[in-house]
C-alpha cells in the first residue's frame, strides 16, 4: 500500500489532488492510519510524528501525488457572548478545562457537551447547536513538541474533566493568573463552582 509520509500546509499547493479524505477532528490528529479517499484511493498515513492536520492541507504520497484533507462537519456548540470581554471570560473557563476550542471572530465553537453547555449558559452566554467542521486552536503544546502526546489523548470522552497530564510538563503557576489556592499537580483536581 502506498504511503503518505509528508504534509503540505494549507494553500501551499496548486496541482490537482489525486483524491480527497474527509476527516473529523480526531482523525486529523494521527501519525499512522490506513485511509481511503472519497474516490477510492487507499493509502497509509505514515508520518514521523503526529501532525494536527487542518482542512485544506495536503498529504504527499510517496509518488508525489497529493491527497487533500477536508474537515468533516461535526456536532458542535457555537457560543456567543454579550460583548468581546464576556466572550473572553467564557473562553477562559473553557481553557481552564482544557477543552479544544475553535476561536471565531464573534463566537467560540466546542464539541457538544451537555455539562459544558450548562456551565456556559450559567455564565450568561448564548449557545446554538450547529454542524460544522471543527478546527480548534492548536494550544500551548502544538508547537512545542507535544503533538505526539496530544495524539495519545485524542480519544478522551466528552466529559473527561479529571484527566491526567502525565505526558507533558504542566506548570501553570509560572504562566497563569490562577489564584494561589488553585494548585496544579499531575492529577488536575479542579474545584468547579
Amino acid at each position: 500500500m502506498i504511503r503518505a509520509t509528508q504534509v503540505r500546509g494549507q494553500h501551499r499547493f496548486t496541482e490537482t489532488p489525486a483524491d480527497t479524505v474527509v476527516l473529523d477532528f480526531d482523525d486529523r490528529h494521527r501519525r499512522r492510519m490506513a485511509m481511503t479517499g472519497t474516490r477510492g484511493l487507499e493509502f497509509l498515513l505514515d508520518l514521523e510524528n503526529a501532525v494536527a492536520l487542518r482542512g485544506g492541507d495536503a498529504l504527499v504520497l510517496e509518488d508525489g501525488r497529493l491527497v487533500e484533507v477536508v474537515a468533516a462537519p461535526e456536532p458542535l456548540l457555537e457560543i456567543r457572548g454579550r460583548d468581546p470581554h464576556h466572550l473572553i471570560r467564557v473562553a477562559w473557563h473553557l481553557g481552564n478545562r482544557h477543552l479544544p476550542t475553535q476561536l471565531m471572530a464573534k463566537a467560540l465553537r466546542i464539541r457538544r457537551d451537555h455539562v459544558i453547555e450548562a456551565m456556559v449558559k450559567g455564565l450568561g452566554a448564548r449557545v446554538v447547536e450547529i454542524e460544522a467542521p471543527f478546527d480548534p486552536e492548536g494550544g500551548a503544546y502544538a508547537d512545542a513538541g507535544h503533538t505526539q502526546a496530544h495524539d495519545d489523548h485524542a480519544h478522551h470522552g466528552h466529559h473527561d474533566h479529571g484527566h491526567h497530564h502525565h505526558d507533558h510538563d504542566h506548570h501553570h503557576d509560572e504562566h497563569c493568573d490562577h489564584p494561589d489556592h488553585h494548585h496544579h499537580g499531575h492529577t488536575h483536581a479542579h474545584d468547579h463552582k
